[in-house]
């Protein structure tokens, strides 16, 4: 054999070392979001902070962060020099959230964290497809990300958009239809006028939340413990994100 060929199975392993690296940039919620596993972080970039290493400790850092926003006490972490230096050849994010476009809900500032933390994919009403599948499984699978939040929110022109294009029957245009198809299965037809808005909101995360954890490889590492799937909600008027069972 030519010590110069490559065999399918480690062509397999240099392209997903050469995706890693080129993605990475490598070069050499309080007791309401819950909590669990237990394991020695790693320190974050650029300090000497530990990095949620569990879904439980990513979970708690996320209540606190999210304390600390509605209190208006936010720290606004790892914006200094060195991480931001130390941020130029890696990152080592501890959640990936998936939520909607509002600008009112943007969540490195509902959660207080900073450069580096969070890896954030954001559609309107929070809503799935190929891209969105393949950044969450990106992170997860290449990155080790041990906790993802899918995060709806209350007033959310999205689901408003889907519950109200059901009842006149009107299609929207462009590709605003598309988003309104993949929320229609969760809409509530146990709730009239606003209340049905709003119990899709959180039937909405749920569903979505759903399709990700039924995700074979997604779910092979929710079954060692390895990663959480969790469903939340931002309430605009208090301020405080919570989960949802």
């Amino acid at each position: 054999m030519n010590s110069h060929a490559t065999s399918p199975r480690g062509a397999g392993t240099a392209r997903r070392t050469l995706l890693r690296t080129a993605l990475t940039g490598a070069t050499a919620l309080g007791a309401g979001l819950g909590a669990a596993h237990t394991a020695t972080p790693a320190p974050v970039a650029g300090s000497a902070e530990p990095r949620p290493g569990t879904p439980g400790q990513a979970l708690r850092e996320l209540a606190a962060g999210n304390r600390r926003w509605q209190a208006f006490r936010e720290r606004h972490p790892h914006e200094d020099p060195a991480v931001r230096r130390t941020l130029v050849t890696a990152q080592h994010p501890f959640a990936v959230v998936l939520g909607c476009i509002d600008s009112r809900v943007p969540p490195e500032l509902v959660f207080d964290q900073g450069l580096g933390d969070l890896m954030t994919v954001r559609t309107a009403g929070e809503v799935l497809d190929e891209a969105v599948l393949g950044s969450v499984a990106y992170g997860v699978l290449e990155l080790g990300i041990p906790l993802v939040v899918v995060l709806g929110h209350q007033s959310c022109g999205a689901v408003r958009a889907a519950v109200q294009a059901e009842q006149s029957g009107e299609r929207l245009p462009a590709h605003m239809q598309y988003l309104v198809d993949r929320i229609r299965p969760a809409i509530d037809h146990g709730q009239e006028g606003d209340a049905r808005i709003d119990a899709t909101v959180s039937a909405n995360v749920r569903l979505v939340r759903s399709r990700l954890a039924a995700e074979p490889e997604l779910a092979a590492r929710i079954g060692t413990g390895k990663l959480a799937i969790v469903g939340a909600r931002y309430e605009l008027t208090t301020q405080v994100v919570h989960r949802l069972a």
